[in-house]
């Protein structure tokens, strides 16, 4: 379907539309839960909804598991659109994007460490603030982290220092993220998370000013959003690890992510 022109009284009332954007790779095993989990939520609250699938050539299965999901559904609730290899994060939203018929859109993991049941609250929150920018937290309220374990810690954390036996010593998350509010006065909780609302033509103009790859992205695009003057506003979220598949993260995001915070505080 075309996409609809959306008017700013339509988008001060608020999503009329949500599209969800689902990056994977390798999540045979999740993708028919998470697509089953957001259907169920979105249509019992019946919020119009399309789900994008931007699967970066996965090796597993996953844009077979992908297929029939659109036949069981429909087309015009799953919409399958792939990519040959595995290009970033940031430029699979871009990809995305091109399909979205929605005048809002989700990001969230394609994994399960994103419940689909926190997505009508950030909709409300949207609507009683007017926001640009709706942001899952683990850090307020009664947000919170369960089932990590030490290297989503570590990197979460994104802080480390060495004791005498060479053993690691972690900050806990909401120390460095403590640190990371010091340096970039961001106005929101949770940098690092990836689960959250945009207004379409929100998250277009913060895409094109984000230079981040890898988990500084998620970063950078609230500290953007900042400088542009758009609004936050946060909902409390939980966060569960995976429940199947190996955790993406390597240890070379550790030192991506120190520079990328760096770079962000000399430039912002």
């Amino acid at each position: 379907r075309p996409p609809r022109r959306v008017t700013a009284a339509m988008a001060a009332r608020g999503p009329e539309r949500v599209s969800v954007l689902l990056p994977t790779y390798n999540e045979r095993d999740n993708l028919p839960l998470v697509v089953w989990l957001l259907a169920r939520t979105l249509g019992d609250s019946g919020i119009d909804f399309e789900i994008i699938i931007i699967d970066d050539g996965s090796p597993d299965g996953t844009q077979e598991v992908a297929q029939q999901l659109e036949k069981i559904y429909g087309s015009d609730k799953i919409l399958l659109r792939p990519r040959a290899k595995k290009l970033g994060l940031g430029t699979a939203y871009i990809h995305g994007m091109k399909y979205a018929t929605g005048n809002f859109i989700v990001i969230m993991d394609a994994d399960l460490s994103h419940h689909p049941k926190f997505i009508p609250e950030f909709i409300r929150k949207q609507k009683e603030g007017n926001f640009d920018i709706v942001s899952g937290t683990r850090y307020k309220g009664n947000g919170g982290v369960y089932g990590w374990d030490l290297k989503r810690k570590l990197i979460s954390a994104h802080l480390f220092v060495l004791n005498n036996s060479d053993t690691p010593v972690f900050f806990r998350s909401r120390g460095a993220n403590f640190l990371t509010q010091v340096l970039l006065r961001p106005g929101a909780s949770d940098l690092t998370g990836s689960f959250r609302l945009y207004r379409k033509e929100v998250l277009q103009k913060l895409m094109e000013k984000c230079v981040s790859k890898g988990y500084v992205f998620q970063m950078e695009m609230i500290v953007r959003a900042r400088q542009l003057g758009f609004t936050v506003g946060e909902v409390p979220i939980s966060f569960v690890d995976r429940v199947y598949g190996e955790s993406k993260l390597g240890g070379n995001e550790i030192v991506s992510f120190l520079k990328g915070l760096l770079t962000l505080f000399a430039t912002t």
